[in-house]
């Protein structure tokens, strides 16, 4: 035992025990998750077909069912340099730190200092004193409120490693997204270029028949017409892929001028995706964990508010050394020391603590609100996916019967056009229709494929906390 220790009054001492004891109380309602009413079933799972278990929906890899490598290849690039994903994982180092920062009020607080004053008159000596001195204070958590404070911190830090890999998913399918449309431009310019090759050869044809006075001058230019709008859909088409490729740029964390896409590659083949539970589906969402983790942060706050309503109790020391001069302080001298506990209630406060309690309510009421909408616009999500992959799969079969009936329907025309029985007119309608058939027949394609992608992301994008994102997010803070 040193020479502060005893000469410590016993009476704070077994202040302090009590208060020890006392800090398994947590004022404040603790907390339990919200039950919500999940449907066993979609409407629009009918048919829906379980496939062998892939490891690309166990590892959220969700992108590898599409077998295509080069979006392999760009959603590694944009996990590695998309600049929202790095506010993210700031945000998420800030919410450890913030956690840390709570658990602090758990210990005592150790404070030095050394000072030194003169003072003097007319009619008085001048005099010196030195100080130099050690404090302790402490805040025994007797209600619970740094607990409940560090269990809302922990809470949100649960909530924004959720939120960050939310932002890695929003990523990956933005990059999906916009790598699925930029390659059904490509087609389409593919379609068009195709169908310029027939609207030169009409116009050929329909120029030569002027020349020797079988057709009249209207039917060269209606070909001439429908050959230039034709160019420039394909300089709209052009102007579309740049903004696209321009887009993914962006979220690969590039410069678009460093950037570019080869053209002519095919769309994927729509994948065959496992099909989840309801419930396991939806709670392993990051969305709704970072709302229901956001719900539990709010109702630790409850706790913080209620224990403004009660005494605070504090603990505070110091030991220090007093001299007449600096040189002496250390040689000689003169110890002094205090100790005692403290006990502080706010009496009136003209209603400012019912307010804050009131907030953090209506705050708890507002999250558990946004809880389940998340959990409600989840649901509607996967409905919406489930039924586009659905319908547009009988759409595709409807379109490709109208591609052969139009295709059939300009070889008449043609043939007809040319023995002299129809006017140009009916041409250019039947090479339209076949041009817009196509056109549809790919666009139904592409379609298809986004609500695959938003289905894939959903299914194969779950994840925990020892996530890889969110583990290197550590390593880098740590």
């Amino acid at each position: 035992m040193n020479r502060f220790t005893q000469n410590l009054p016993r009476k704070p001492l077994a202040a302090l025990m009590v208060s020890a004891v006392l800090v398994g109380c947590a004022a404040g309602p603790d907390y339990v998750k919200p039950e919500i009413d999940l449907p066993s079933t979609y409407k629009y799972e009918a048919g829906w077909q379980t496939v062998t278990p892939q490891s690309w929906a166990a590892q959220g890899k969700w992108w590898q069912a599409f077998n295509d490598p080069m979006l392999d290849n760009l959603i590694r690039q944009a996990m590695s340099a998309n600049q929202t994903l790095a506010q993210a994982e700031a945000r998420y180092r800030a919410a450890r730190a913030q956690v840390r920062g709570a658990r602090s009020d758990y210990f005592p607080q150790l404070d030095g200092s050394v000072a030194g004053t003169r003072s003097g008159g007319d009619n008085t000596d001048l005099q010196e004193r030195y100080r130099a001195g050690l404090s302790l204070s402490w805040a025994p958590d007797v209600w619970g409120r740094v607990r409940r404070q560090v269990e809302s911190q922990q809470a949100s830090l649960e909530g924004s490693a959720a939120d960050l890999v939310a932002a890695q998913l929003n990523i990956q399918l933005a990059v999906a997204q916009s790598y699925i449309r930029l390659r059904a431009f490509d087609l389409q310019r593919q379609i068009l270029e195709q169908t310029l090759v027939t609207y030169d050869r009409s116009y050929e044809l329909t120029n030569n028949q002027y020349k020797a006075g079988i057709a009249p001058r209207s039917d060269v230019i209606q070909a001439q017409t429908q050959r230039q709008s034709l160019l420039a859909d394909m300089t709209d088409l052009k102007n579309q892929r740049a903004l696209e490729e321009n887009s993914i740029a962006v979220l690969l964390g590039k410069a678009p001028v460093n950037f570019s896409l080869v053209q002519g590659e095919p769309l994927p083949f729509v994948p065959a995706i496992p099909e989840q539970l309801p419930s396991t589906l939806i709670a392993r969402r990051p969305d709704v964990v970072a709302a229901e983790r956001q719900l539990a942060a709010a109702n630790a706050q409850i706790g913080v508010a209620k224990t403004a309503w009660l005494p605070s109790f504090s603990i505070s020391a110091s030991q220090g050394v007093e001299a007449a001069q600096f040189s002496r302080l250390f040689d000689a001298p003169s110890m002094v020391w205090s100790v005692g506990p403290s006990l502080a209630q706010t009496l009136f406060d003209g209603g400012a603590r019912r307010a804050d309690l009131e907030s953090a309510k209506a705050q708890y009421d507002e999250q558990l609100a946004n809880y389940r909408q998340t959990v409600l616009d989840g649901l509607a999500e996967v409905e919406s996916a489930l039924a586009s992959i659905s319908l547009l799969a009988e759409k595709g079969v409807q379109q490709q019967t109208l591609v052969e009936l139009a295709e059939e329907n300009e070889r008449i025309v043609n043939n007809r056009y040319k023995a002299g029985i129809v006017s140009y007119l009916e041409v250019a309608t039947a090479q339209n229709l076949t041009l817009n058939a196509k056109r549809a027949q790919l666009n139904n394609s592409a379609d298809r494929l986004q609500a695959a992608l938003q289905l894939a992301a959903v299914i194969g994008g779950g994840w925990q906390l020892d996530d890889p994102v969110i583990q290197s997010v550590q390593q880098a803070d740590e």
